[in-house]
């Protein structure tokens, strides 16, 4: 979940009650459930039933996820993260602490729910995770610390959810917090500002550490370890392409590579990356540039623009169809595996 190799700094038996300050609302712990830099969550039992609490001394943070949370409560059609249910403050012998109540994410982590399922899984659930990346970053925010410790697998039907938002960040600025494995600067491949970038090449690594789950430690860095470690793999090779052009860079958006990823679903050969050019390409290019006359009879009318605008929502309609069908698919096997 949250872990952290250091000691937790809360240490609250199973039973106690906590309860908040402003809203009087009582929570009776459970069980720790992990717990990192910027404090201790723990499953809670409450009136709205069981619930993770987060607990910190930090003040600030806590007002800094509980600030996210409810952004991400006014983004219609997300839902990657938790919902936030209450914040309060726990009046204790040693002082106030701060805490908040979020919905209880349960299902097993991502590496764990891979291990005992088919490899095409890998898409489809990164599939889903792009495409929430996606609204997130329409909404001017970047997740920042993205991993599969905190990815959890819900359902059915099932669905990929996050349980820590503690590393997102507003566009533009520094990443708050970050997990060297799947950060960029670490690999010397691009900042730690805060843009779809920097999450997609995490993306790109959540991969590689389902083909390595122990991961692999830094020797030369750089994408020649990154192209090297993938070519190891026999299960990363289809993915060659698509992890190249994240850890480059390349990708414009999240659904640009959600649109690689749903190519190699339906078997489909993937076209060459953003910033790369064909033969063939090249030669039109070139024709049009010498040619003055082809290249202004080549803007599109009112017309043309209304027929690419059909196209787009014809293939997000296919893109949609082809998802679900995937995810059912799956499910069937699964369910018909589990009977006989």
């Amino acid at each position: 979940m949250m872990m952290n190799t250091s000691k937790s700094p809360f240490r609250i038996n199973s039973g106690t009650v906590i309860k908040g300050k402003w809203h009087g609302n009582n929570y009776t712990i459970l069980k720790e459930l992990g717990f990192g830099a910027n404090g201790t969550v723990f499953l809670a039992e409450c009136k709205w039933g069981k619930v993770a609490l987060k607990i910190s001394d930090n003040g600030l943070s806590i007002i800094s996820e509980v600030n996210v949370l409810k952004s991400f409560a006014k983004v219609q059609g997300y839902s990657l993260g938790p919902s936030l249910i209450d914040v309060d403050d726990w009046v204790t012998g040693g002082g106030t602490i701060s805490f908040y109540a979020m919905e209880y994410i349960k299902g097993p982590e991502l590496l764990t729910f891979i291990s005992q399922k088919e490899s095409s899984w890998v898409n489809v659930l990164m599939i889903q995770l792009l495409k929430d990346l996606q609204v997130l970053h329409d909404n001017n925010w970047v997740f920042g610390d993205l991993k599969p410790e905190n990815l959890i697998i819900t359902g059915p039907p099932t669905r990929i959810r996050c349980i820590d938002v503690g590393g997102t960040t507003i566009k533009g600025r520094a990443i708050k917090e970050f997990t060297e494995f799947f950060d960029r600067g670490y690999w010397g491949l691009g900042t730690r500002k805060a843009e779809p970038s920097y999450d997609l090449f995490a993306v790109g690594m959540v991969i590689m550490n389902i083909a390595y789950p122990k991961r692999f430690n830094k020797t030369t860095g750089g994408i020649a370890q990154l192209k090297a470690m993938i070519q190891q793999k026999k299960e990363l090779r289809s993915f060659e392409n698509v992890l190249m052009q994240a850890f480059m860079g390349k990708y414009s958006s999240a659904n640009e590579m959600k649109q690689a990823l749903l190519k190699l679903s339906s078997g489909s050969k993937l076209m060459p990356g953003p910033g790369t050019i064909n033969a063939s390409s090249a030669n039109q290019v070139k024709n049009q540039d010498s040619n003055p006359k082809k290249q202004s009879a080549a803007k599109p009318n009112i017309r043309s623009r209304q027929l690419v605008k059909k196209r787009k929502r014809k293939t997000g309609i296919l893109e949609s169809v082809l998802l679900i069908l995937i995810i059912s698919l799956l499910y069937f096997f699964y369910i018909y595996g589990q009977l006989t």
